[in-house]
């Protein structure tokens, strides 16, 4: 594309998409950061509605998604031609089979790319850091997965997963508004119900954002004896300074200290099964062999949207070490502490970033699965397989002893 030459697009680089939940990250190979963050949502061509790419009734529902969805990234953000490029995927552990084997289809059957890399994004996040064993813990938008990595290789047996991320906040946050008040230039301050202030998804998240944080451990503790053991709420510690959030820039929300401190606590409240964020972490240590746990916990990776929260290092860090004493991880955790690792860039776009870095790679067309291999075969092999090439035939004609 001659008219793009001075934007950079002459090598052709290989472009990488890491489709999340919440949000999708797209660039090029070689790239320190991605060139657009969207959020995965679609207009359908067919039924004219926007909805997530996740949220799908069958496949020919999700090929369609996909298509519109990868056509706007390809033609408004990139300005490329989706045949001229190689493709790496950045995917979850516990991404559906379905999404993935069509997300293949759209690829090399509708626009026709070269190849595709399926890369894990634990591995890619850890591709980043230079090193070969750690533990990532990737606190994304639907849950919270923990797995340790050891020389390259991901303990499968010992991966952990809760339902624990940015949704769950929005949750917790959206539940905790209904005691906030809003009140205008005319009006005195009066509950949000009444003043007809429905709040979006992306109103909610904002307010996350800008208002809410991670409290520390010591007031986290005062917080819990009162919403989770029913103590009197006059315990409760002193609460942050009110803030007022705009609404439709004349109604102002007045959102209370206790609902910016409050909120992110159900990230390490533990549930039923005595479980939260810091405690899948141990547990996944725990699961590993015991030459493995140590040098794990001094290589802790952590990745997500949700762990860019202010405060939620300095608080993980000392609730893994309050958990320490207990009785259930003393035993079998001879462990003095943590150590977290600093990757070269945000939470949310590491495992990007090691996208990127592996799209510049010289092995990257031996690793990736060709047009004509998937055309030929029709299978999509797992990212766990080495070879991508079809099987030969065995010859089942009985030889002669």
């Amino acid at each position: 594309m001659p008219m793009l030459e001075g934007l950079g697009f002459t090598e052709r680089s290989a472009v990488i998409i890491d489709f999340g939940s919440a949000y999708t990250k797209c660039g090029f190979a070689g790239d320190s950061g991605p060139r657009c963050i969207v959020p995965s949502v679609v207009k359908n061509s067919k039924t004219k509605k926007r909805s997530k790419i996740w949220q799908f009734k069958d496949e020919e529902e999700l090929y369609e998604l996909l298509k519109d969805f990868l056509q706007h990234l390809y033609f408004r953000h990139l300005l490329v031609t989706p045949k001229e490029r190689r493709v790496v995927i950045c995917e979850s552990l516990l991404c559906p089979s379905a999404f993935r084997n069509t997300l293949a289809r759209v690829l090399f059957r509708h626009f026709e790319v070269p190849s595709v890399l399926f890369g894990p994004s634990h591995l890619l996040t850890m591709l980043t850091l230079g090193t070969n064993t750690g533990l990532v813990i990737d606190l994304g938008y639907r849950e919270a997965v923990v797995v340790p990595v050891y020389e390259s290789i991901s303990v499968m047996k010992a991966l952990q997963c809760l339902p624990l991320g940015g949704q769950a906040i929005h949750r917790r946050l959206a539940s905790l508004l209904e005691t906030a008040t809003v009140s205008t230039a005319t009006q005195s301050e009066q509950p949000l119900g009444k003043a007809a202030a429905d709040l979006s998804e992306e109103v909610i998240e904002d307010i996350k954002v800008k208002c809410c944080f991670v409290t520390n451990f010591k007031r986290a503790k005062e917080i819990q004896e009162v919403t989770l053991y029913g103590a009197d709420e006059g315990k409760l510690p002193a609460p942050p300074p009110v803030l007022e959030y705009p609404l439709d820039g004349e109604k102002v929300l007045h959102i209370n200290g206790k609902i910016r401190e409050h909120t992110c606590e159900v990230l390490f409240e533990q549930d039923n099964e005595e479980q939260s964020v810091a405690t899948i972490l141990l547990d996944a240590i725990v699961q590993c062999p015991i030459d493995m746990r140590k040098q794990l916990a001094a290589n802790i990776v952590v990745t997500g949207g949700a762990a860019m929260l202010t405060g939620f290092y300095h608080r993980l860090q000392q609730e893994l070490l309050h958990l320490l004493k207990q009785p259930k991880y003393k035993r079998d955790l001879a462990i003095s502490g943590f150590r977290f690792h600093q990757p070269p860039a945000k939470e949310n776009c590491s495992a990007w970033l090691g996208g990127a870095m592996i799209g510049c790679l010289e092995t990257l067309p031996h690793k990736s699965m060709s047009r004509d291999t998937y055309i030929q075969t029709g299978v999509l092999p797992d990212w766990c397989s080495l070879g991508t090439e079809p099987e030969p035939t065995k010859d089942k004609t009985p030889t002669r002893k």
